[in-house]
């Protein structure tokens, strides 16, 4: 009792400076066990604590050890500091392998908590169900569905504990850290695969192909009514929309009214554009495939990003997500077939065009939205004008939303790209995304191949996730047919292909290109003498009279140019055959016809 109310004067103390909550009494707090075998930590501590790692696993052990003819515990990674990442496999008839798993027939369902690890909500939530699965309670759970189960994705980060970690979340009194130890973000990782946590979930998905996949988070900024708020890409922004329809049509209504009979209020994954003037509206955010939601929407795998509002307390975070984890379980079990057939309409199509930048539309939308009061002050600390959330409900009828909608770079999808046999780690990731990679032939002479040639080009000033990334425009200019003995081709027509031209299209922001892989292009590595290079651009020039021309006007129209020694060796120096010839040559290749032409 001590501990406990200790605990609560710490948790006090830290949520002070915190907006005042809204009463909360849901009837969910009936599904918290006081007492009896496999009471979690969460509930020992009255809602207010998370177990440790070293608690955690061993709670685990317990789940199995209490259920192991259903529950089984797999290592699918290990960390930067060599901690064990673990996942449960959770089936009626024992089925734990991949291919047991498809061959009970029924679908499997994929949680994954604290790829934020301070967000770790969803770890405490599923302990408790998968108690009430092994304690008899909720029996029918495992006759409707299989379920994989990470209950900590980031582990190093959630050793990196403190009570101080997160200053706008409530709870828990101590709570891991956003990124792992090498101070990466897990939900950043999703293209460039960098991370062993990023590489052991898209390992558990390409082996175990999971019907839906739910991430579990908690949000920062502002304060409103809703505990629980949820999305996917919408239908309108998706390259999966029959998936997102689905999502909306049969998923969206059974998890609803299931948080709202508990005495939870679900609300929609937005943000708010202005974050010290609320009115100003909310910003619809459609993600990108370095997150989690957005490459699941790129490769047709419904998921659904979970984030809780962190002004709420734990206790309350954490029943909610119970709540929603077993909505979601039942519209999966309820719908499974509406959803498949949805993926396999969305894996056989193939596009043509594809927008791969988004920006927010310039005239809003308007959403009923159940918001909390605020007052606006000049604060003496920043000089500018402050919000202050009350504490009171505040309904607005028609607030503002601006949604991503507006194109902002649109690409031709190419038919294949051509690796070269120089980047096999290239060849590694896409496999690991789940796409098929082919070797070329060695009789094939291949035509209409194109090369983006880099024009214009911007390096970020800052690492962003241990990157420099680059922005680049590019010509794309013919290639003499050739043969690509050796090389790897991936073609486009495939299920996952919209994937496949995000990462190996250079103009896509979430291309390995945008992401730095190729940033050696931008180096030149064998340079000129003056001495070597006048005598030899004068007999060149001699030979190519249209060349001498076009030099002699870039000297009378550009007067900088002229004045300028070394800017005129360089532009000689680059018409000769021995300037570099793969400098600033993004060396994937292309072909943008239906079918590629082979010359056997």
């Amino acid at each position: 009792m001590i501990a406990s109310l200790l605990l609560l004067s710490a948790s006090v103390t830290l949520d002070s400076h915190l907006p005042p909550l809204l009463p909360w009494q849901g009837q969910s707090l009936a599904l918290i066990q006081q007492k009896g075998p496999l009471t979690t930590d969460f509930e020992l501590s009255e809602g207010l604590k998370s177990p440790n790692y070293q608690q955690t696993m061993a709670f685990v052990d317990r789940l199995v050890a209490a259920n192991p003819t259903q529950f089984q515990v797999q290592t699918i990674a290990h960390s930067a500091s060599g901690r064990a990442i673990n996942m449960m496999v959770a089936s009626e008839d024992g089925a734990f392998t991949p291919s047991q798993l498809m061959q009970n027939a029924k679908p499997t369902i994929f949680i994954q908590a604290g790829i934020h690890a301070g967000e770790i909500d969803g770890k405490d939530a599923m302990f408790m169900l998968l108690r009430d699965i092994a304690t008899g309670k909720r029996r029918d759970i495992l006759s409707q569905v299989n379920i994989l189960f990470i209950p900590i994705l980031n582990v190093d980060g959630h050793e990196r504990s403190s009570q101080f970690n997160r200053i706008n979340q409530r709870g828990p009194v101590e709570m891991g850290f956003r990124t792992n130890a090498n101070n990466l973000n897990l939900n950043r990782d999703f293209t460039k695969l960098d991370t062993p946590e990023v590489r052991g979930v898209l390992k558990v998905i390409k082996q175990f192909n999971p019907d839906l996949y739910i991430d579990v988070h908690v949000t920062d900024g502002a304060d409103y009514q809703y505990d629980v708020t949820y999305g996917y890409n919408p239908v309108f922004a998706s390259e999966s929309p029959s998936v997102s329809d689905a999502l909306n049509n049969y998923f969206k209504p059974i998890i609803d009214t299931k948080l709202q009979e508990q005495g939870h209020i679900p609300g929609p994954l937005v943000f708010v554009m202005d974050k010290r003037e609320f009115k100003k509206g909310l910003a619809g955010w459609v993600a990108t495939p370095r997150y989690s939601n957005g490459w699941g929407d790129l490769r047709s795998l419904p998921t659904i990003l979970v984030e809780n509002h962190s002004l709420k307390p734990y206790k309350q975070r954490v029943l909610g997500t119970y709540v929603f984890l077993d909505g979601a379980i039942s519209a999966l079990a309820q719908h499974h077939q509406q959803l498949t057939e949805a993926v396999e309409k969305e894996r056989a199509f193939v596009p043509s065009q594809l927008i791969v930048e988004r920006s927010y539309a310039k005239e809003p939308n308007t959403i009923a939205f159940a918001g909390i009061k605020y007052s606006r002050s000049k604060s003496a600390l920043s000089g500018q004008m402050e919000v202050k959330y009350l504490g009171e409900k505040q309904h607005y009828d028609a607030l503002p939303i601006y949604w991503q909608k507006d194109a902002k770079t649109v690409i031709t999808v190419p038919s294949t790209f051509y690796i070269p046999p120089a980047y096999p780690h290239i060849v590694e990731k896409l496999k690991l995304h789940g796409i098929t990679v082919e070797n070329v032939s060695s009789d094939e002479l291949v035509t209409n191949l194109k090369v983006a040639v880099v024009t214009k080009h911007e390096f970020d000033k800052a690492p962003f996730e241990g990157r420099f990334r680059v922005n680049a425009d590019f010509d794309f200019v013919d290639v003499p047919e050739k043969s690509l003995t050796g090389w790897s081709k991936v073609e486009t027509a495939q299920p996952f292909g919209e994937l496949v031209a995000h990462l190996l299209h250079p103009k896509a922001p979430d291309s390995f290109f945008a992401w730095g892989e190729f940033n050696t292009i931008f180096q030149r590595t064998e340079y000129m003498e003056n001495y070597a290079l006048a005598p030899y651009a004068r007999h060149m020039l001699k030979d190519k009279p249209a060349l001498a021309l076009e030099f002699d006007k870039k000297i009378r129209e550009d007067a900088a140019f002229a004045k300028d020694a070394q800017a005129r060796l360089n532009w000689l120096y680059e018409h000769t055959p021995f300037y570099d010839q793969a400098y600033l040559k993004y060396p994937v290749l292309m072909t943008f016809d239906t079918k590629p032409q082979i010359k056997n």
